[in-house]
């Protein structure tokens, strides 16, 4: 398996698949994931002659479980790392999630000099928390609730997040997949407890108004209306409007896992944006 061996000597698991010569596509995982999550996508663009590369975030997968670090900051300069190491060049980033705010702090802190495209896919920016000039954000209580779930039971807690509001399971007339569920558990279970309770503050605080204005690349932001763990008013529409070339669909139900559930619907906008 692929590791490099970052600045701080932590070692970062990547994925590469597809035609080596192949137009480069890269994925960034949302919490408290890995770069498994991202498989439908990838073998899909893989049969469609494409190179793909995904990452386990550190502390996340099968990256180094390092105790510090699991912020914003230190996740984009390990990708800039990835990115020099691989030399990927003309990429189109994919990020879900936390991994939206990782894509988007990238190109904000790092440039679009080695990418042409993104695609944000139910992804935090522009601001997840409420305050008074996000109003529209989620109280930091939920958060909060986050946490002190993960410190009573995490393994319990990560088996309700995805039976419930992840995939809509929760909502009725919605077919449950026990498999869903259980590859998120496990995804989820091994993720170190660090990366996962600290990333909660990331994913949350984390202010990207900056970083989307100053995106000078398109953008499609893709976003269901029913997602319960990034609401698309605090979400999707913002960044839509933020971003200078930003391209904006929304999934009519569409729950935060659009790319586990919608997977046919996602990999055609996807493969479409890439060759539009």
């Amino acid at each position: 398996m692929p590791f490099l061996k970052l600045r701080d000597n932590a070692e970062l698991f990547y994925q590469d698949w597809g035609n080596p010569k192949g137009e480069i596509v890269t994925f960034s995982h949302g919490w408290p994931l890995s770069s498994d999550n991202w498989e439908s996508q990838m073998i899909f663009l893989v049969e469609k002659g494409y190179r793909v590369i995904a990452h386990d975030r550190r502390g996340h997968g099968r990256s180094t479980q390092n105790w510090t670090d699991h912020n914003m900051e230190i996740y984009v300069d390990d990708l800039k790392e990835l990115f020099e190491h691989l030399n990927i060049k003309d990429a189109t980033m994919v990020g879900h999630s936390h991994g939206g705010g990782e894509v988007t702090r990238f190109l904000g802190k790092h440039g679009t000099s080695r990418v042409k495209k993104a695609i944000l896919v139910g992804a935090v920016p522009p601001l997840m928390l409420k305050t008074p000039s996000n109003p529209e954000g989620l109280d930091k209580s939920v958060f909060d609730s986050f946490r002190e779930a993960m410190r009573k039971d995490r393994a319990q807690f990560f088996l309700d997040v995805p039976t419930g509001p992840f995939f809509n399971f929760n909502r009725s007339g919605v077919t449950k997949s026990e498999g869903q569920i259980q590859n998120w558990w496990r995804q989820g279970m091994r993720t170190s407890f660090k990366a996962a309770y600290d990333s909660v503050k990331d994913f949350s605080e984390t202010d990207f108004t900056n970083d989307l204005k100053s995106i000078n690349i398109p953008v499609l932001v893709l976003h269901g209306d029913d997602d319960q763990v990034v609401p698309i008013g605090a979400a999707g529409l913002k960044s839509a409007k933020l971003l200078p070339q930003g391209k904006l669909k929304i999934y009519p139900g569409g729950s935060h896992a659009i790319h586990n559930i919608n997977v046919d619907e996602m990999n055609k906008d996807i493969l479409d944006f890439l060759k539009n």
